[in-house]
């Protein structure tokens, strides 16, 4: 039975929104596949690791007929990459087989039944929904996704929080030592809500995301969210637990702050890393007023030194960083200058954007 006959491109373009999330090892075998359903020529493609799961539509199907068959993501994603970007793709159904062509190629591929391939199943009712335009949301990602933990056993902390506050959508992120956080006003508004994303899933929505206008509906329920863009759906469960505070996390009035050019504070970071070790990543920050002193050395008593002057007029301060955390920032700022804010030397320094309220990253200090 003929399931699909296209381009070799409007077959590629769904397979690879889909495939992202597929595991290569999993405990069902069945979960290594997609999911293709076509209904006259509408074909859908479904994939899942039972924690998020992601559709996606095209018009290319053949036939009237009703059919649906799994068969493995990664495989199938590959021959239709390797084939001739001029080839017309054609997938047909033989019993329990797939048979792909492309040009004078043919490939035969074992299916698992349709019936047998699990859902996540839908949220009878959502409790909050936003709308944004995509490259809204994208940013919002973009600027704190670098903060979430990995691997955590404060699983609460291997996530992004979504904050819905009034006419505000905020997303903060925190690994315990360093925290993001980013906002975004709309003209609509909302009863508060938390809820904390994991990180798969924002992985997956800032690859799935474009820079467009184009809107995102965001369905919430207290276990599920629900997203909805171009041909996609996306839905994933929620990861529960208590995000920290983050407003108390987030220094007030701080008096010593200076700003300074975020490519050049950049360079001197990244060439001071270089001094630094796999297991210790500190640099010590010496400030003095007009002067700031970047340092760092390792076992083998090497040393970099960078001094930089800056617009500052403060205490003397003496702070240790991890650098990677300080790097991390400021290659994801697509900004001119950043300002920094220090209490003393045992506290966290404040890292923002001058003029700018809605972005704000905290790093605690270390001992060097």
């Amino acid at each position: 039975m003929q399931l699909v006959k296209s381009t070799r491109d409007a077959i590629l373009r769904p397979l690879q929104i889909v495939s992202g999330i597929v595991e290569k090892r999993h405990t069902m075998p069945i979960l290594a596949n997609v999911l293709i359903q076509k209904e006259g020529t509408r074909v859908s493609f479904l994939a899942t690791d039972l924690e998020v799961q992601i559709t996606t539509h095209a018009e290319i199907g053949m036939g009237d007929e009703l059919s649906s068959t799994t068969v493995a993501a990664r495989k199938l994603l590959d021959i239709v990459r390797a084939l001739s970007e001029t080839s017309t793709v054609s997938l047909q159904l033989d019993g329990k087989r797939m048979n792909v062509q492309g040009g004078k190629s043919r490939f035969a591929l074992q299916t698992l039944e349709a019936d047998s391939f699990p859902l996540v199943a839908q949220a009878e009712s959502y409790a909050a929904s936003v709308t944004l335009p995509q490259k809204t949301l994208k940013h919002l990602f973009n600027m704190v996704h670098f903060s979430m933990a990995q691997q955590d056993i404060r699983y609460y902390l291997n996530g992004l929080l979504l904050v819905l506050d009034g006419d505000k959508v905020i997303a903060v992120a925190t690994d315990g030592h360093r925290l993001a956080y980013c906002q975004v006003k709309t003209e609509q508004e909302f009863a508060r809500q938390e809820v904390i994303i994991p990180r798969k899933t924002i992985a997956e929505l800032q690859r799935l995301l474009e820079e467009i206008d184009d809107p995102v509906q965001i369905d919430i329920a207290p276990n599920q969210i629900k997203l909805k863009f171009a041909d996609i759906e996306l839905l994933s469960k929620l990861v529960e637990g208590k995000f920290p505070d983050f407003n108390r996390v987030i220094p007030k009035g701080y008096q010593n702050t200076f700003t300074i050019d975020r490519a050049e504070l950049l360079r001197a970071l990244q060439r001071t890393a270089i001094m630094t070790s796999d297991k210790f990543k500190g640099v010590r920050s010496v400030l003095e007023p007009g002067i700031m002193k970047i340092s760092s050395t390792n076992a083998d008593q090497e040393e970099a030194v960078e001094e930089l002057e800056i617009d500052y007029g403060g205490a003397s301060l003496d702070i240790g960083f991890n650098v990677t955390y300080l790097l991390e920032v400021l290659n994801n700022l697509k900004v001119e200058t950043v300002q920094f804010a220090f209490g003393d030397s045992n506290s966290s320094a404040l890292i923002s954007i001058p003029d700018n309220a809605d972005f704000k990253y905290v790093v605690m200090p270390m001992r060097i």
